[in-house]
């Protein structure tokens, strides 16, 4: 969750931190009227701690360094993608120079490198959540992936015909729609808990969902259409208190929040690389050994057998048993770096950065006439939805990149949120490190300019 103990001792000359002669220097710029935040808008965390400094975390990113339409590039459709630092580009191309090679297959030495750098990844991966074991730490394309292993491995095992599956109204269609396919194979029930109008799970609603036919629970930690992180620990708990399994989806909180998987007891936790500034077509599902290890393999071919006849084959434990084939292995590498990048910076100190970001912008975009925004839960993570009366969201994310603003304009593959607020659509900036006030303050007078029919844009 958001309101976590900061770790900001140590830091030494960090150069992603102000010392303290510079920290008297630098204030929050105020560009726009000040108004008073409502105290539920926004969570207050009350951190006094050492800046941190965003420009520093900038010059780490060679794309922030583009130009759009003439104008500087402002990235702020992090909840679709991050960018990426040098430590990972560099990284990547590292690999391809000197080690490019199959993993654990061959006695010659780049087979070597190649596997030590890949296991390695792993186990930065398994630092990262706080896993008890690196045997618990598969690597997948990314989180869609993830869920559909789940899904189709454990879930085609254990789910029959009138059980039960739960899921929340904040899901991504990764986390609906192979449910649904599940279901409708086994004849299972798909069941989803309700949010209320500030985009919060509604705890008494979602335990009085359970029965002794429930089997499985799977909801997201952070929504990427509204920014809610949701109680990830009072939901597991209820959930086993009931029998059934948990499974988190951790796309959109891996990369604001520190994320312990002994701490939530969830059954499994599933991420993408991209998401948290790594590569794409890589990602991470954590599972309970045990677990993964009663659990058949979703694939089938080479590397994740121990020994293969034409009568039967024995599989390798996990998660060796999961990863059939010629994985990933470059991005795999490439996140492990990417890791390490936010290791050196410190996630609590991400998250503290942050919210100072999300309690600025909400207090700009609540500045701008006829601007609506959609989710206003009490913890929320860097994503700021919102409507423009009169505008079509497509309309205003192309305006914005006109101005070489990056948002997302659309229904974020979560149609159905959004249609428990009326809507099909909504504009969502989201944030990230490298984001500033400065970026905040570019966006929030665009849209005043395009809510005053500046620039060629005028209501429909």
């Amino acid at each position: 969750m958001l309101a976590t103990t900061l770790m900001t001792g140590g830091l030494g000359a960090s150069p992603y931190f102000l010392d303290p002669e510079q920290a008297r220097t630098v204030t929050p710029p105020l560009r726009f009227e000040s108004r008073e935040l409502s105290p539920d808008a926004v969570p207050n965390l009350g951190f006094a701690a050492r800046p941190f400094d965003p420009q520093a975390v900038r010059r780490d990113f060679p794309i922030l360094q583009e130009r759009v339409h003439g104008r500087p590039l402002i990235w702020l459709d992090n909840a679709a993608t991050t960018q990426k630092p040098n430590a990972v580009i560099d990284r990547l191309s590292e690999f391809y120079r000197h080690e490019n090679s199959n993993i654990h297959r061959a006695a010659h030495t780049l087979a070597a490198r190649a596997t030590d750098a890949y296991e390695s990844a792993r186990e930065k991966v398994r630092r990262f959540l706080n896993a008890p074991s690196a045997r618990e730490i598969i690597f997948v394309r990314g989180t869609t992936e993830g869920i559909n292993l789940v899904a189709q491995s454990w879930g085609r095992r254990n789910v029959e015909q009138d059980d039960e599956i739960i899921i929340t109204w904040l899901e991504h269609h990764a986390n609906i729609v192979p449910w649904q396919q599940l279901c409708a194979e086994k004849g299972a029930r798909l069941r989803v808990a309700p949010v209320d109008d500030r985009g919060q799970v509604i705890l008494e609603e979602y335990e009085k969902l359970f029965s002794s036919r429930t089997k499985l629970v799977a909801f997201s930690q952070v929504s990427n259409a509204l920014g809610t992180v949701t109680p990830v620990r009072e939901m597991v708990e209820i959930a086993h208190r009931y029998g059934a399994r948990v499974m988190v989806d951790g796309a959109q909180a891996v990369s604001h929040l520190r994320v312990d998987v002994q701490s939530l007891d969830c059954d499994w936790y599933v991420f993408s690389g991209h998401k948290v500034f790594g590569p794409t077509g890589i990602g991470v599902v954590f599972g309970k050994e045990e677990l993964l290890n009663a659990t058949p393999p979703w694939q089938g071919g080479g590397n994740m057998i121990v020994d293969v006849t034409f009568e039967k084959t024995i599989y390798q434990p996990a998660p060796g048993r999961f990863e059939a084939g010629t994985g990933n292995i470059a991005d795999a590498v490439g996140l492990g770096a990417a890791l390490d990048y936010l290791d050196q910076i410190g996630m609590e100190n991400v998250s503290r950065y942050e919210h100072e970001l999300l309690v600025y912008g909400t207090e700009g975009l609540l500045s701008v006439p006829g601007l609506r925004l959609i989710g206003t839960a009490a913890e929320k993570a860097g994503v700021l939805s919102f409507v423009l009366d009169g505008f079509r969201t497509e309309d205003v994310g192309k305006a914005l990149d006109e101005e070489g603003i990056a948002v997302r304009a659309g229904h974020h593959c979560a149609q159905p949120i959004l249609r428990r607020f009326g809507l099909e659509s909504t504009v969502r900036p989201s944030l990230a490190l490298y984001n500033t006030y400065e970026d905040l303050d570019a966006l929030v007078a665009a849209l005043r300019r395009i809510q005053a029919g500046h620039g060629g844009w005028s209501h429909q």
